[in-house]
């Protein structure tokens, strides 16, 4: 078996999905998925650079063709590039499983679980509607929900948007209590006073963890914050790489290791994190705030990993792009099941795909009372 092309499609998911075909000579082909959903034009032309390093090549040989991807520009790959990587990798352990009719996750080493933990976002416009949108999520099954630093449409003022998460947060326990966990997503908005002071009045409220207080781009930082809490703390959603991430693991800074499959470099990649994460116990808990594709391959990872957490869940399977997939992952309440099928266990209409082909809308923007721009 060769590997013959490689398509790019983008459609609508209720946000600009860009899927990845990889097409063999056997008539068998395997999808990924990019998870950058902003500069996707950069994304797409990493990929073209790929295309003359793939067709022709084994697709089982999955390692090889990742260090080929990941090292042979000489300089190394960056989150673009490795959005790009996870794509094709996921693709290519998609297409493995169907050839040999077996799911990814037997591939990878086989299920140590049954079924797959997940949690959803919640929110609402003011106080009542947070606290509507978790009780919700709570009658249908749910027992994690994740709250987010709130702006005031496209403002963000740190010290006002820490005042207001802390009061969503204890709004939501005077109602639920402790029978629903939170989460709390600061989205690397703060700086790090505001985010000391928001995780020390966290302390007591008995979070499921504090998710990316802290900008991506210095992760030494989380070593001042983890000496000033005692919260428990989650990053790496922006990681692209083993390496990227190596610093929070090895000197033990986070909790939760929050890497995107379709960011950190697939299947190949996730897997090395995971088992450096359980050298450290650190748990995991990837980041999925895409498509059935990454929701698929977050699932079949998680079946597989010892040190698995919980799984964002924010697109439920099922309610978007049904045309295009419409055998997707299945879920009961929380849990995500165990998939039978071959591969990643999606059927993929690719006319479907290909007849509503999109461009991508700009990403929103924040800003500060001064003018200056901010983390979204």
């Amino acid at each position: 078996m060769k590997i013959t092309d490689l398509e790019v499609l983008t459609i609508d998911d209720g946000g600009a999905l860009m899927m990845v075909v990889v097409h063999t000579d056997e008539g068998i082909f395997g999808v990924g998925e990019v998870g950058l959903r902003s500069r996707q034009l950069a994304v797409r032309g990493a990929l073209e650079h790929f295309k003359p390093l793939l067709i022709g090549n084994d697709p089982f040989r999955t390692e090889h063709l990742w260090q080929v991807m990941s090292r042979s520009g000489f300089y190394p790959a960056d989150r673009v590039l490795a959005s790009a990587i996870s794509a094709v990798d996921i693709a290519l352990w998609d297409l493995k499983g169907k050839a040999l009719d077996i799911p990814v996750y037997e591939l990878l080493g086989g299920a140590v679980r049954d079924r797959v933990k997940c949690y959803r976002h919640i929110g609402g416009a003011d106080h009542a509607e947070v606290v509507d949108s978790a009780r919700q999520a709570l009658e249908e099954g749910w027992t994690v929900g994740r709250l987010s630093v709130p702006s005031e449409g496209d403002l963000l003022e740190p010290r006002a948007a820490t005042r207001h998460a802390l009061a969503e947060v204890a709004a939501v326990r005077d109602e639920l209590g402790s029978e629903f966990e939170l989460i709390l997503d600061v989205h690397t908005r703060l700086e790090l006073p505001e985010a000391t002071t928001l995780c020390r009045e966290l302390e007591g409220a008995n979070m499921y963890f504090i998710e990316d207080p802290l900008r991506w781009e210095n992760p030494d930082i989380y070593r001042t914050l983890r000496q000033r809490t005692s919260v428990p703390l989650a990053a790496g959603e922006q990681a692209a790489s083993k390496w990227e991430i190596r610093p929070l693991i090895e000197q033990d800074l986070i909790d939760y290791a929050r890497f995107d499959i379709c960011i950190v470099g697939g299947f190949t990649e996730a897997k090395k994190i995971a088992g450096w994460c359980e050298s450290h116990h650190i748990r995991t808990a990837t980041h999925n705030p895409l498509g059935p594709i990454a929701t698929a391959a977050s699932l079949h990872l998680n079946m597989t990993l010892p040190t698995f957490g919980i799984q964002e869940q924010y697109q439920l399977p099922g309610t978007q792009a049904n045309d295009v997939f419409p055998v997707q992952a299945t879920m009961d309440g929380e849990w995500m099941r165990r998939p039978e099928a071959p591969g990643l266990g999606l059927e993929v209409d690719l006319e479907a795909a290909r007849a509503h082909q999109m461009d991508p809308p700009p990403m929103p923007q924040l800003r500060r009372l001064d003018g200056s721009f901010t983390n979204w």
